[in-house]
């Protein structure tokens, strides 16, 4: 029987429309539909809203109105705002520091950047998914051009140290280095951390409409557009903007900034309750992400032995929206690169995002449901066999060639008792993500994991050697 109700918990990706967003929007195509830039009356008009949508989104920004631009989505505001900003800097150097945790908006922007010659440097990140200010600020140069550090993660939730980072840099000399912070996850939940130069932000994040980004450039930061000069939006960004979702996206900003003391409080709350419950209820789970300073709505899990994909559609089955940094998607096979900088496993992994109204009756029927699943998924797998008699050797070889993850981890877990403590298991592996999860996964069972070999040493013609020791 289907379920009763469909339960979104997938607000990270994209808030469900603010019912503030609704109204300013519909009234808004009444009266802001002309072009903002004639000087006419229904212009003029347009014009007018434009503004005070521009005045509202600076206030709770903490930018002067000039300072913001609107851009087409978060992912442009953030390709467009690099790429002024290392344009603008060129004479500096050409140089990109970034954490390794950032949105693949910052990745795919740097990878065009080191591909026209440009050098970059991603700071690596705790377990937990913070970036260190000391070692960030370590990695900035004198000819840096930019730094990039996210408000807070957006698969992990973990909230980054951006206004200690800018002080560092400041105390260090390079209070010139422009900071373009990510806010996409924070905005209108968070206040905006101090010591940005760059600040992005996308409305569909905050219960805004979709198609509509934020660009903030502080006054004195050197800029200059990648694109073609346009008259519109301070010549940052080209062409019509869409006045109708702007005054929506600022009404709405407005409305969640005043809903956050309140709501953040309860959706805490109820994402305590998950984040404590799951391991009770669900065996060989990892709680990831910074229990402390994270977002309010985020938490997220991986299941060992369980290819999160799968499970996300039972899930859906069973009526709820969630995500997965998995590594195992279908459309490309690879790891979520935050994830695998943390070191935890890229497998089984399931984020819930809970949007502004979720009640606790919903949380409680996920957590009813959720083992239930979790343990239909594990099923085939035959954890729960015995570990074959007589099985004493010192060293065990487990061939995994050409299968794909989570299969090299699960093999691993159903066999290393096979060895006695002390006693080494390798496990020969094609695939990309146990280079990944195998380390993870000894780290999250207590056993030692001693490198990569060679495969050839073992017999084999491709891949890689894994050696796990066993210690327990």
């Amino acid at each position: 029987m289907p379920p009763t109700e469909n339960v979104y918990f997938d607000a990270a990706t994209t808030a469900p429309l603010h019912p503030v967003a609704r109204q300013a929007l519909t009234a808004a195509l009444d009266e802001g539909w002309a072009d903002p830039a004639r000087l006419y009356r229904s212009g003029r008009q347009a014009r007018m809203l434009l503004d005070a949508a521009r005045e509202t989104v600076a206030e709770v920004l903490g930018a002067r109105p000039d300072e913001v631009s609107f851009t087409a989505s978060g992912t442009q505001a953030v390709q467009l705002g690099m790429l002024g900003a290392l344009r603008g800097r060129r004479r500096t150097g050409r140089h990109l520091v970034h954490s390794a945790v950032e949105h693949s908006s910052v990745l795919h922007t740097a990878e065009r950047f080191e591909a026209d010659g440009g050098e970059v440097a991603a700071v690596p990140v705790d377990r937990q998914g913070r970036v260190s200010p000391a070692e960030f600020a370590a990695a900035v140069r004198p000819d840096t051009a930019l730094a990039v550090l996210q408000s807070a993660n957006h698969e992990v939730g973990t909230v980054q140290p951006v206004a200690e980072t800018a002080e560092l840099l400041h105390a260090q000399g390079n209070e010139h280095c422009p900071l373009l912070v990510d806010a996409a996850q924070s905005a209108g939940r968070l206040p905006v951390p101090a010591g940005w130069s760059l600040l992005t932000a996308s409305a569909h994040k905050w219960g805004g409409p979709p198609g509509v980004g934020v660009l903030a450039v502080r006054k004195g930061s050197r800029f200059n557009s990648a694109l073609s000069a346009d008259e519109r939006e301070g010549g940052r960004v080209p062409g019509f903007v869409n006045v109708p979702a702007i005054v929506a996206a600022a009404a709405s900003l407005r409305a969640v900034q005043a809903e956050a003391a309140a709501e953040n409080a309860r959706l805490h709350a109820l994402v305590e309750r998950i984040r404590a419950a799951v391991p009770r209820l669900v065996p060989e789970v990892e709680v990831v992400g910074d229990p402390v300073a994270r977002l309010p709505h985020i938490v997220t899990f991986s299941c060992l032995y369980v290819d999160g994909e799968v499970l996300l559609g039972e899930l859906d089955r069973a009526g709820f929206a969630v995500s997965s940094g998995s590594s195992c998607t279908s459309s490309t096979l690879t790891p979520s690169h935050v994830l695998a900088a943390m070191g935890v496993l890229t497998e089984g992994n399931v984020r819930l995002s809970l949007p502004s109204g979720t009640t606790a009756e919903q949380v409680e029927r996920f957590l009813t449901v959720l083992p239930e699943l979790v343990a239909r998924v594990r099923e085939p797998l035959g954890l729960d066999l015995p570990a074959p008699a007589g099985a004493a050797g010192s060293e065990l070889v487990v061939d995994q060639l050409g299968k794909r993850c989570p299969l090299p981890v699960i093999e691993l877990a159903k066999r290393i008792g096979e060895v006695p403590v002390g006693g080494l298991v390798v496990v020969l592996a094609d695939d990309e993500a146990a280079r990944l999860d195998i380390p993870a996964w000894c780290e999250m069972r207590g056993q030692a994991y001693e490198g990569e070999a060679p495969a050839d040493a073992y017999g084999a013609d491709r891949g890689f050697a894994y050696l796990v020791r066993r210690v327990s």
